[in-house]
């Protein structure tokens, strides 16, 4: 077993010298990627279950792909969207001040998780919302791509259009604002303990 002084040694102390938005965004970029791992399991299960009510004999091959294939890369992004980059996020807080870089300001932290985390979140929404859409309208009879396609969001081309635009921008400047805001913090030097 590890000691706590090991792991203070390793990721600083944080009951002393880990600045107090550190500890909030840690916490907060754990329980995020542990709900996430339970959601992207259950993901893959409601993939595995949901289409295998799309019978292979009642549609065309190439429609049966298009309209599992979305809920089937819904699992993977979520796990590397929601689970892997938000620990990696709250990884690199502790390595670049480990590394000698000055601590990340806390509205740079904030933009990671009151700005990457419900991005990312609209991001799976987006995608099972989508998944579902092609998914159900095939189950329903709608033979042709194209169809299933242009009715996505009622119809309307400019509220998806939008919705895309605005929760995969968002997602990524939130993102790089962060990662830019750790890159600066190597150039600095951590105040002497």
């Amino acid at each position: 077993m590890v000691s706590a002084a090991a792991c203070r040694g390793i990721v600083g102390d944080m009951d002393g010298t880990t600045p107090d938005h550190y500890r909030t965004a840690t916490r907060t970029f754990l329980r995020f990627a542990i709900v996430m791992a339970i959601v992207g399991l259950l993901s893959g299960v409601l993939f595995q279950e949901s289409g295998k009510k799309l019978d292979l004999e009642t549609v065309d091959p190439g429609l049966h792909l298009q309209a599992t294939i979305t809920l089937a890369l819904v699992h993977g992004h979520i796990f590397i969207t929601c689970v892997l980059l938000p620990l990696a996020m709250a990884g690199m807080l502790f390595l670049a001040a480990k590394a000698g870089g000055a601590p990340v300001g806390a509205r740079a932290v904030g933009f990671a998780t009151r700005g990457y985390l419900p991005f990312a979140t609209a991001t799976v929404a987006l995608m099972l919302y989508k998944g579902y859409h092609f998914l159900l309208m095939a189950r329903g009879g709608e033979g042709s791509l194209a169809e299933i396609d242009a009715s996505f969001f009622g119809g309307s081309p400019a509220l998806r259009a939008g919705l895309y635009g605005l929760v995969h921008t968002g997602m990524a400047v939130t993102l790089v604002v962060f990662l830019v805001a750790v890159w600066r913090s190597l150039r600095g030097k951590a105040e002497p303990k």
